[in-house]
């Protein structure tokens, strides 16, 4: 039995979760015509398997925005703390989140005296991922809660191996 399927088969242990994998230049998409599907340079991986590993990426990507959102909108609520992103989001954007956390509570406080109903059961419904440039996507989601949708939308860049979120927009 491998490693996987003893993760999958066992429903009280947590599941590994791992950041999709950085596309090396050579991969990369590029806008010249022969490196188009359906030519043939001779050389290095043909342009039909680089094509598919830059929409393997993108299916990663849609992966981990997804994953990504859900959190925060789940730390705006209360009901996952956002330490939990750190490793997710850089420093700016998770300061943020934690400011605009706090405010959202204080506010629920204030107006409904503790009885919040605010960001409960977000799901992401939708998600939209776009190459930017080697390294850099951009997406944007839309989360259903009880209450009301919501747009989500993040700037993903990924160096030496890791995917952060360097922009963070919740509606």
């Amino acid at each position: 039995m491998s490693a996987t399927s003893a993760i999958h088969t066992l429903p009280d242990t947590p599941r590994k979760v791992t950041s999709p994998r950085m596309v090396p230049p050579s991969l990369a998409v590029s806008s010249r015509p022969k490196d188009r599907v359906g030519s043939s340079s001779g050389k290095g991986l043909s342009s039909a398997r680089k094509m598919a590993d830059v929409v393997s990426l993108d299916g990663e990507m849609r992966t981990l925005a997804r994953s990504i959102a859900q959190a925060a909108v789940e730390v705006l609520a209360g009901t996952r703390p956002a330490q939990q992103l750190s490793r997710s989001l850089d420093p700016r954007c998770l300061t943020a989140l934690q400011h605009r956390a706090a405010l959202t509570r204080a506010h629920a406080v204030r107006v409904q005296a503790g009885r919040s109903r605010l960001h409960r059961n977000p799901v992401v419904r939708s998600v939209r991922v776009c190459a930017v440039k080697e390294g850099v996507y951009e997406a944007s989601l839309v989360v259903s809660e009880e209450l009301r949708s919501r747009a989500v939308a993040m700037r993903l860049e990924g160096s030496n191996g890791v995917w952060k979120v360097t922009a963070l927009e919740i509606g």
